[in-house]
């Protein structure tokens, strides 16, 4: 969730006097831009996966600060609510068998995590939303208790003046009201980090939301929520509707969502950092005591203090970040398209699967974003939310007279992208066995037509059908993917269905 704040009271003055400071930043970032300050290129990435707990009845578990004290591990985190943790995995360098590593590095993390959990009757299930999650579970009450959870959900409540209205219509529909931001806790992610150079930044980002509608796509494994069966990925439209300041009159007004893919392709990581200040009135204003003009005069490296925060409360699918590491400022571009899980195989698939893809689309002489219009990029991310693995989405042409299609996101993956993905993780110097293992899994999902939402609404619906009630089937549900996400099989292997000794009585 960001940078760490204390509670806090504003007056009627702070912000205005906050979005002064804010512009104070953007000059300081504009102006180490022209200076040329940055880091050189260091092909370096991160990863973070948001998790939720889970009993061995298949049922959020509301109990993270009593886990993250057994685990006793700063790779681990508290996330918003209280089924939520968060693991972060220091930083690699792409190259050589670094998926190979990665995949080791998150196997350990997680086992370990899984059994301290165990202790309290609680379990690691890596998932894009529990599916046994009801409205109860998701209140202000079960917040974790961290000042910042509690001072973002009080202002965006006061921003947004009433309930939020959750309405999500897809193979069922959801319609209900929040009075608070808890379901976005709901919405457990995985983030892709990478570090690109100033003069980099803009095709990384472009590419990456060029292709974020091909990762929902193969990757998709968010198709419940309180209960109902929604889109193949429901996390983007909860989370902007739980964190939606607007009310009806503003939405009608045409403005822009917190939770947001964006609107243009960009030529400098500065259009995203002032199109956030130009849009959105800022959340957090707490200032800080730096003078960012001051500390540049001096030589020195601003920490950007209030840049930062009201950038962590603004969703872009692709985020651009600011940070400083050993007294030199970077950039990074955030990749949160994905939900978390099935397993290890499958995150560190999706993975190679990004890495590849943006660094191939970023080089290519003719980009894709000069070739698809943006709007077309926005509704295949759409597509792809609801319909998963079975989505149709909009590409460019091939051949000299160029033009749109629209083509089986499958077959698009096949033909077209993992053949991309795969030249760019060897421009990354990735080890061909790394490489063809990871984007294998990527193949034999599109083959098999199978990811995590397919497997979990198959399964469910198996459920159904040998007549569990629909509590009792997505509970099941809920144990089965456990299980085998445990297991570490990739998901395309998974059996549909239920093993007969696991089958409660209906």
């Amino acid at each position: 969730m960001g940078e760490k704040v204390v509670a806090a009271s504003f007056g009627l003055s702070d912000r205005q006097h906050y979005r002064g400071k804010l512009q104070q930043c953007l000059a300081g970032l504009e102006r180490l831009l022209a200076e040329q300050r940055f880091d050189r290129p260091k092909n370096l990435m991160g990863l973070e996966i948001e998790l939720n707990l889970a009993g061995p009845d298949g049922m959020p578990r509301m109990m993270n600060a009593q886990v993250l004290e057994r685990i006793a591990s700063r790779d681990f985190q508290t996330e918003l609510a209280m089924f939520n943790l968060e693991v972060n995995i220091a930083p690699h360098r792409l190259g050589g068998r670094v998926f190979d590593r990665l995949a080791e590095e998150l196997r350990t993390s997680l086992a370990y995590a899984h059994r301290k959990a165990n202790e309290v009757d609680a379990g690691i299930v890596m998932i894009g939303i529990l599916p046994t999650l009801a409205r109860d579970d998701l209140i202000s009450a079960n917040l974790s208790d961290v000042d910042r959870y509690t001072l973002l959900n009080d202002q965006i409540v006061a921003a947004r003046g009433e309930d939020f209205a959750l309405d999500i219509d897809g193979v069922e529909r959801l319609s209900c009201t929040s009075a608070s931001i808890a379901p976005e806790a709901a919405c457990t992610s995985v983030q892709l980090h990478l570090q690109v150079t100033p003069a980099r930044f803009a095709d990384v980002w472009n590419a990456a939301q060029a292709v974020a509608a091909a990762q929902i796509a193969v990757g998709a494994n968010s198709p419940f929520l309180f209960g109902r069966e929604l889109w193949r990925e429901s996390r983007p439209p909860l989370f902007q509707q739980s964190t939606d300041t607007r009310p009806p009159e503003l939405q009608a007004q045409g403005v822009r969502p917190r939770t947001w893919f964006g609107e243009r392709w960009i030529s400098s990581a500065y259009d995203l950092f002032e199109e956030n200040l130009r849009y959105f009135p800022p959340l957090l204003p707490i200032r800080d005591e730096e003078d960012p003009k001051r500390v540049l005069d001096e030589g020195g490296i601003p920490r950007l203090a209030e840049l930062v925060l009201h950038n962590g409360t603004i969703y872009r699918w692709n985020r651009p970040v600011y940070g400083i590491d050993d007294g030199v400022p970077h950039l990074r571009v955030e990749n949160r398209v994905l939900p978390a899980g099935p397993t290890v195989t499958d995150v560190v698939a999706n993975a190679a699967f990004y890495y590849g893809l943006v660094r191939a689309l970023a080089e290519e002489a003719r980009p894709v974003w000069t070739r698809l219009p943006f709007e077309a990029a926005a509704v295949n991310f759409d597509q792809a939310c609801r319909h998963g693995i079975d989505a149709r989405l909009e590409w460019p042409r091939r051949g000299r007279y160029g033009g749109t299609t629209e083509v089986p996101a499958v077959q698009l993956v096949r033909d077209e992208l993992l053949p991309l993905a795969a030249a760019g993780l060897d421009a990354w110097g990735v080890e061909p066995a790394d490489r063809d293992l990871y984007l294998g899994v990527i193949e034999e999902r599109c083959k098999r037509g199978v990811n995590g939402a397919s497997w979990q609404s198959r399964t469910f619906r198996r459920a159904l059908d040998d007549g569990l009630h629909r509590d009792a089937a997505l509970a099941a549900t809920t144990r089965r993917y456990s299980e085998l996400m445990h297991s570490g099989e990739p998901v395309h292997t998974w059996p549909v269905g239920l093993p007969e000794p696991a089958r409660p009585p209906a």
